[in-house]
């Protein structure tokens, strides 16, 4: 075992004997195991994580369907009520800025805590509403709880998975939020049909309230900076009943906060920064990647805000058929969620075997591997896929095909478009290590920004030039800057150097 301090002899004065004064022994990290959790316990805590991430989806894509009736008791106007969903959206790109950075320093569990406290407060105030003016502050609240906790599913993967199967975890991450999104526009449209839009915001609260009590009860810390990988006991006041068993099995281990390989200090509150998440932005390793998964994210932005009123006017379909059809493209999301880690991990292991590379488990130096090809190379088929199928769904609105068509390609366009992002989130955790939250924040500050106007200039934009030509402006943009991706290819590796040496 080697050491990275020194030991030293000397004698004291007037002492015949020898004082052995000796520094704190740590082991190299690639002979730490990366986390203590078992695969199972792995699993089981990304998608608790997750959880959150189901009400973030689940609120938004709820809402969907009830956008008519909003707007009809409201007395506003569709591209009024689609303002709502515009700044929840900003809202969620904001949040993030804040709380991934706090939950870098203090913790997940206490940010999962406190964001969903908000939650359920500001979904009770939307449901006792009949306001436009309190619809969009509640909504905007709302947005702050579930966000600032659904931004922390992809970091709690990154504390416990190393990158040899990172790509696994973060669509383990996503599995439950898509499949959010696949039932949500159905609950969404059943509540908004038979028991009226605010019962909606009812079944939000009942939920956040549920969630709320299983993260304080059962929920571990998991940020490597408080607990290392995972035998280092949290703060007392961020103990969970998971704690205190975990600590049972193991009275009698000695110090747990230097028995592991790497000693952890205790973390200390810093105000968060708003302009680290900019910041990130601005380092080219992590700018054109979060730039075009952000441009990519428009489409599916854009795809989702027409629905309403689009498939309401081509097909003369009411709120409960209008929910229906956003089935099939939570379906296809679903699916990618749950298979697309498989695809990222072999392409993985099968760089690391042409290089020669000995695959482990607890190895995170990456300075020497092609990590940007090993993960781009995944969503490239995914990302033309989307393209081409956004500028379909368009023309087949425009055409009136009968309703199977669109929603094939709903089915197709989910899948495709998760896959591609998941990918995309797996390269951004590989390439900043220990900055999970901060990584997260940077995602969630630029996707939602330019979704928030994607969202707001679809119904505008259909007017002006019909929704076939619109949709063919938000796949165009796919495809003119998909070139950025052979770019962050070919001069990913030497970007990371370079950072490093700085």
């Amino acid at each position: 075992m080697a050491s990275s301090g020194k030991t030293n002899s000397h004698s004291e004065k007037g002492g015949g004997n020898p004082v052995m004064t000796t520094a704190a022994v740590i082991p190299p990290v690639d002979n730490v195991q990366y986390s203590i959790h078992s695969t199972a316990s792995k699993r089981t805590l990304v998608f608790s994580s997750s959880l959150a991430g189901v009400l973030s989806l689940l609120a938004s894509q709820v809402y969907f369907p009830a956008l008519t009736p909003i707007a009809r008791d409201l007395h506003v106007s569709d591209t009024l009520v689609n303002l709502s969903i515009s700044i929840y959206i900003v809202m969620e790109g904001l949040t993030p800025a804040f709380s991934a950075q706090i939950s870098d320093t203090c913790g997940r569990r206490p940010v999962y805590i406190v964001c969903l406290v908000i939650f359920l407060g500001s979904n009770i105030g939307l449901a006792i509403q009949n306001s436009y003016t309190a619809l969009l502050v509640l909504r905007l609240v709302q947005a702050a709880g579930s966000s600032g906790a659904q931004s922390l599913g992809n970091a709690v993967a990154a504390d416990v998975a190393p990158p040899a199967e990172r790509g696994a975890y973060v669509s383990y991450a996503a599995g439950l939020p898509m499949l959010a999104s696949a039932i949500g526009p159905v609950i969404g449209g059943l509540m908004a049909e038979f028991a009226g839009w605010h019962s909606i915001f009812w079944l939000l609260a009942a939920l956040g309230g549920a969630t709320l009590l299983y993260m304080a009860l059962f929920f571990p810390e998991t940020c490597r900076k408080i607990v290392g990988n995972g035998s280092v006991p949290p703060q007392r006041w961020n103990r969970c009943w998971t704690n205190v068993w975990l600590e049972r099995q193991r009275e009698g281990a000695g110090d747990l906060r230097q028995g592991e390989g790497e000693e952890i200090k205790p973390p200390t509150f810093k105000f968060p920064n708003p302009l680290r998440p900019v910041l990130l932005l601005l380092k080219p390793e992590c700018g054109f990647a979060l730039l075009y998964s952000s441009i990519l994210a428009c489409s599916f932005y854009a795809t989702l805000a027409l629905i309403p009123t689009q498939f309401g006017r081509i097909y003369s379909f009411d709120e409960l058929k209008v929910s229906l059809c956003y089935l099939p493209y939570g379906v296809g999301a679903l699916v990618a969620a749950l298979s697309r880690g498989y695809f990222i991990d072999a392409n993985f292991r099968r760089h690391a075997t042409a290089l020669g590379i000995t695959m482990e488990k607890n190895k995170t130096d990456l300075t020497d591997f092609p990590i940007e090809r090993a993960r781009i190379e995944v969503a490239v088929p995914t990302i033309g896929l989307t393209t081409a199928l956004t500028i379909a769904f368009g023309w087949m609105l425009h055409a009136g095909v009968h309703v199977a068509g669109p929603l094939i390609i709903l089915f197709a366009l989910g899948f495709c478009a998760s896959a591609s992002l998941n990918c995309i989130q797996a390269l951004m955790l590989d390439i900043n290590p220990g900055r999970a939250g901060t990584v997260l924040a940077s995602n969630s500050l630029l996707r939602c920004l330019l979704g928030a106007g994607a969202t707001a200039a679809t119904v505008p934009l259909i007017t002006a030039v019909g929704i076939g030509w619109a949709l063919t402006v938000f796949g165009g943009l796919n495809a003119l800057f998909a070139p950025m991706l052979w770019y962050i290819m070919r001069k990913g590796p030497e970007w990371r150097k370079r950072s490093k040496r700085l």
